[in-house]
C-alpha cells in the first residue's frame, strides 16, 4: 500500500469519525432539550414523574399554547430529519426511529383538531382535585406549589371554554350522551364553603414535619383561594356547560360524523395499532376472533353441565348472587389477596422483575360511577411513588367475582405495572424510551399477561376460567363495535347489544365501556392486535428454538427495549430467535 492510499484511508476514518460524532452529539442534545422542553410544556406529566420543578403550574391550554406546542414539534421534527442517521450507532438508530415516529404521529394528527373538544365524561377539568393523587404532598414548598396551581385554575377554566367555543362554532362536538353525565361530575364543585370542596381534603391531614404555624398559613391560603377563586371559576364552568355547551352537543356518537372524520378514525387505526391494518381489516380481525372464542366459551359451558342457552348462561352470570360480594371491603379485599398470590410465582415466568412496587387503592368516588372496572397508574421516576393498581369498588353488586384473577393480572403483576414499571428501571436510555407508551405494546401486553394467568396457578375454578375467556372476548368485540361506532355508523345501543350479546360483563360494565369507546375512538383497537402479535412472536420462537425455548429468556427480551410499535418488535425478537 502506498503513502498515498494510507494518507487517504486514514482521512476517510477521521471523516466518518467525526460524523459519526457530531451526529452522536447533535441527537443527544435535540433528545435532552426535547425532554426539558416536554417537562416544561406539561407540567402536570413532570410532577406525575417526580420532577417537582414545575408544580405550581399548570400547561397552557389556550389556542395560542396549543398552536405553540404543534410549531415547535414541527421544530424538532425537521431537526432530527436533518441528522444522518446512518451515521449514528445501532443503538441511537433504534432511539431515532422511535423519536421520529413519536414527532411524526404528533404533527399528523393536529390538523385534526381533537383539542377543539376539551370535555370528557371520564375526568378532567370538572376534577382537578383529583391531581393530588399524582402528588408528593411533603414538604411546605409542594404545599406552597399546589397552592399556587389553585390559584391558576380560573385561568385554566377560562381557556377551557374559551376552547370549547372555539369548537362548538367549528362544529367539533363530542356526543350528547357522554357529555349529561358531566354535570353531576361539576356539581361536585358547586359547594358554599371551602372546607366542603374536594379541593379542601388535602389541607386537612398535613404532615407532622410542617410546623403548626405553617399548617394554620396554608390552610388560610387555601380557604381565600378556594373560596375567591376556585369556587367561582367552577360556578362559570357550570353556567356555560349546562346553559351553552351541553345543549349544542351532537347526537351522534361516532368519528365519521365530525368534519374529516373518517380520515381521522383511519389515521388512529394505524396509530393506535403500529400497522397499517384498515378499519374494515380490523372489523373483520375481531368478528373472526369472537367467533373463535364463543366456540371455546361453549365448550366450558358444556363442561359446566348447564341446563340452558349462552344467553341464559351470561344471565346467570350476571345476575346470580353467589359471584358477587355485596359490600365494598370484601371486594377490595379480595383484589388485594389475588395480588399478594400472583406475585411469589412471577420468577417461574420472568428472570428480571421491577424493583418498584405497587399498591392496589380504590377509584375515586367522585369518578367511579362514570368510569371502567380498573386502570393502574404508573410509579414516579424517581421512585418517590409507587404504581397503583386503581379498582372500582361502585356497587359491588355488578363487579363480578369471576373477573378479580384476569383483571389483577392485566393491570397488576405481570401486566402493566411489571412492564411499565421495568421500562422505567432501564439503565442507559434516553428518557423519552423511558415513558414512550406505544399503546399496541403496552396493552397488547397487558391482554397477553392475562394467558400468563394460567401458568401462575390461577383460573382452577372453571368460573373464573370463563372470567378469562369473558375478557379475551371483551378484546375482540372491541374491534368489531369500536370500528363500527365510528367508521360504519353503527349506534351505541347496536354496540351495546353486539357486547352483551357475547361477554359476561355486567350491563352497568358494557356500558361504560361502549362509552369509553365513543369518547376515545381507536385505543381500543390496540389491545387484541398487540396481543395476537405477542402470541404470534411466542408461538415462532416455540417452534424454532424447540427444547431451547425459554420462557424466561422471551419475556425478558421482549420486555427489554421498552415499548416498541409492533414491527420493530417483530424485528427485534426474530433477531433474537437467530441468536439463539
Amino acid at each position: 500500500m502506498t503513502r498515498t492510499s494510507v494518507t487517504l484511508a486514514t482521512l476517510l476514518v477521521l471523516v466518518s469519525s467525526a460524523a459519526f460524532a457530531d451526529a452522536t452529539a447533535d441527537f443527544a442534545a435535540l433528545l435532552d432539550e426535547h425532554w426539558e422542553w416536554r417537562m416544561a410544556s406539561n407540567p402536570v406529566m413532570a410532577s406525575s414523574l417526580g420532577d417537582r420543578r414545575f408544580n405550581d403550574q399548570w400547561a397552557d391550554n389556550s389556542l395560542k399554547g396549543f398552536e405553540e406546542r404543534n410549531v415547535q414539534v414541527r421544530e424538532f421534527l425537521r431537526r432530527v430529519y436533518a441528522i444522518d442517521r446512518n451515521a449514528l450507532s445501532v443503538d441511537d438508530q433504534l432511539n431515532y426511529e422511535l423519536f421520529r415516529r413519536q414527532m411524526q404521529n404528533s404533527v399528523d394528527v393536529y390538523p385534526f383538531n381533537s383539542h377543539l373538544m376539551p370535555f370528557s365524561h371520564r375526568g378532567g377539568i370538572q376534577s382537578l382535585d383529583n391531581q393530588t393523587n399524582q402528588l408528593r404532598l411533603e414538604t411546605l414548598k409542594d404545599f406552597d406549589d399546589w397552592l399556587a396551581r389553585l390559584s391558576k385554575i380560573d385561568d385554566l377554566i377560562d381557556d377551557t371554554i374559551a376552547m370549547a367555543e372555539r369548537g362548538r362554532k367549528a362544529g367539533y362536538m363530542p356526543p350528547k350522551i357522554l357529555m349529561q353525565r358531566v354535570p353531576g361530575q361539576l356539581a361536585l364543585q358547586l359547594v358554599d364553603y371551602a372546607n366542603e370542596s374536594p379541593f379542601f381534603e388535602v389541607f386537612d391531614d398535613m404532615p407532622d414535619m410542617i410546623a403548626p404555624a405553617d399548617r394554620e398559613r396554608i390552610r388560610g391560603t387555601a380557604t381565600q383561594t378556594i373560596e375567591e377563586q376556585v369556587l367561582p371559576a367552577y360556578r362559570k364552568l357550570d353556567k356555560y356547560f349546562n346553559s351553552r355547551y351541553l345543549p349544542a352537543a351532537r347526537d351522534s356518537v361516532g368519528l365519521s360524523t365530525l368534519p374529516n372524520g373518517s380520515a381521522w378514525y383511519e389515521f388512529l387505526a394505524r396509530s393506535f395499532t403500529t400497522t397499517r391494518m384498515t378499519p374494515d381489516d380490523i372489523h373483520r380481525l375481531g368478528l373472526k376472533e369472537v367467533r373463535r372464542i364463543r366456540d371455546e366459551m361453549e365448550g366450558l359451558i358444556r363442561e359446566l353441565e348447564f341446563d340452558g342457552s349462552f344467553r341464559a348462561f351470561l344471565v346467570f352470570l350476571r345476575t346470580d348472587p353467589q359471584f358477587y360480594f355485596d359490600n365494598p371491603e370484601d371486594l377490595h379485599q379480595a383484589y388485594l389477596a389475588t395480588c399478594k398470590r400472583i406475585d411469589p410465582e412471577l420468577v417461574n415466568l420472568f428472570s428480571v422483575l421491577p424493583r418498584t412496587p405497587y399498591g392496589v387503592r380504590p377509584i375515586p368516588d367522585s369518578i367511579a360511577p362514570d368510569t371502567t372496572t380498573a386502570y393502574y397508574s404508573p410509579p414516579a421516576a424517581d421512585g418517590s411513588r409507587a404504581g397503583t393498581y386503581w379498582v372500582n369498588l361502585y356497587r359491588p353488586e355488578v363487579r363480578p367475582k369471576y373477573e378479580i384473577e384476569v383483571l389483577s393480572v392485566h393491570e397488576a403483576m405481570p401486566g402493566h405495572h411489571l412492564q411499565i414499571a421495568l421500562q422505567q428501571e432501564l439503565g442507559d436510555m434516553p428518557n423519552f424510551r423511558r415513558f414512550l407508551g406505544f399503546t399496541a405494546f403496552v396493552e397488547g401486553w397487558g391482554l397477553y399477561s392475562e394467558r400468563l394467568g394460567y401458568d401462575l396457578g390461577l383460573y382452577t375454578d372453571p368460573y373464573s376460567r370463563f372470567g378469562q375467556l369473558t375478557y379475551d372476548m371483551w378484546r375482540a368485540v372491541r374491534l368489531v363495535v369500536d370500528t363500527g361506532i365510528h367508521y360504519k355508523g353503527w349506534t351505541r345501543q347496536q354496540a351495546i347489544d353486539f357486547f352483551t350479546d357475547n361477554a359476561a360483563k355486567a350491563e352497568h360494565d358494557i356500558v361504560n365501556e361502549i362509552d369509553r369507546y365513543i369518547a376515545n375512538p381507536g385505543q381500543a383497537l390496540a389491545y387484541k392486535i398487540g396481543q395476537l402479535k405477542i402470541l404470534t412472536l411466542r408461538e415462532r420462537a416455540q417452534r424454532q428454538l424447540g427444547d431451547r425455548f425459554d420462557i424466561r429468556a422471551f419475556h425478558d427480551h421482549l420486555l427489554g427495549a421498552g415499548a416498541l410499535p409492533l414491527d420493530l418488535l417483530e424485528q427485534r425478537m426474530d433477531e433474537w430467535m437467530v441468536a439463539q
